[in-house]
């Protein structure tokens, strides 16, 4: 696969900020893979969130999406409609009355013709499994219901990368369950490039590829197995690690030897036994 999202060297400084937000990011994200960014508050998660689809652009280095420059203000729009947005609280996304509506907000803006349109939002609302509610108010849903609703109105443009920037913070277990099956599906079923930014550990196990941010600087970067099995890194960033991994860890302290890569608790208990034999 090709990279769809290039970053090159990319620092980045807000204004009226003496340190850097990012410093000297490089990173590859291949078409149609699903990438979790994981990082505790102040890492430069969304930071590198925002330069996706050019909210923001770098003080110094590259970003290209799907061979564009973000920096060439003539190709903003290109850039927008490759790359799709949703961010935390959905309620700031949620433009309409009526769940329809706003899902064919964006794509109205964007001069799709009408009969389009029409098709683009019943398409979009099926795949977060919300056509049922295409006639309901917004304001009446759950939370998990009104993410995949504004995750509906970003698929309705047709991009060929959605990013979520920590789009379960808001949520309980039942509605980050929802929205996480939710992208996934999009991703394997689908083949749309899925970055997903967050702080929970348990939403990167079943991603391709999981990177870790620190002071605005990637730490680490792998498959989530590979990853979490750096657990000394994982608790000196003060992030955690699965459960399965923390227990074959401290048997391992124990004087085991088990594999740190085994994520799931079937894989685990396995391993175990067969340590046991």
């Amino acid at each position: 696969m090709s990279s769809i999202i290039s970053f090159e060297n990319v620092h980045f400084t807000y204004p009226d900020d003496e340190m850097e937000s990012l410093c000297g990011v490089d990173l590859q994200i291949e078409e149609g893979s699903f990438v979790t960014v994981l990082g505790h508050n102040g890492s430069g998660k969304s930071t590198l969130a925002k330069h996706m689809n050019a909210i923001l652009t770098p003080t110094e280095g590259k970003v290209i999406v799907n061979g564009v420059d973000t920096s060439d203000d003539d190709r903003l729009l290109d850039i927008r409609r490759n790359v799709g947005m949703v961010f935390q609280n959905p309620d700031n996304q949620i433009v309409a009355n009526v769940v329809e509506d706003d899902v064919a907000f964006a794509p109205e803006n964007l001069g799709v013709p009408m009969n389009e349109i029409r098709q683009r939002v019943d398409e979009a609302l099926k795949l977060v499994d919300m056509y049922e509610y295409r006639l309901h108010a917004p304001h009446l849903l759950s939370g998990g219901q009104k993410q995949r609703v504004a995750i509906a109105g970003v698929i309705a443009m047709k991009p060929k990368i959605i990013v979520l920037d920590e789009p379960t913070a808001m949520l309980d277990p039942r509605g980050r369950g929802e929205v996480i099956s939710t992208i996934t599906k999009l991703c394997r079923e689908n083949g749309m490039t899925v970055v997903l930014i967050t702080h929970h550990m348990d939403e990167c196990i079943g991603a391709d590829r999981l990177v870790v941010m620190s002071n605005g600087k990637i730490i680490a970067d792998g498959k989530p197995a590979e990853v979490f099995s750096q657990v000394e890194l994982m608790h000196s960033e003060g992030l955690d690690v699965p459960e399965t991994t923390r227990l074959m860890y401290e048997l391992n302290c124990e004087g085991m030897k088990l594999p740190l890569e085994a994520l799931d608790v079937a894989s685990c208990a396995d391993a175990i036994a067969e340590a046991l034999k």
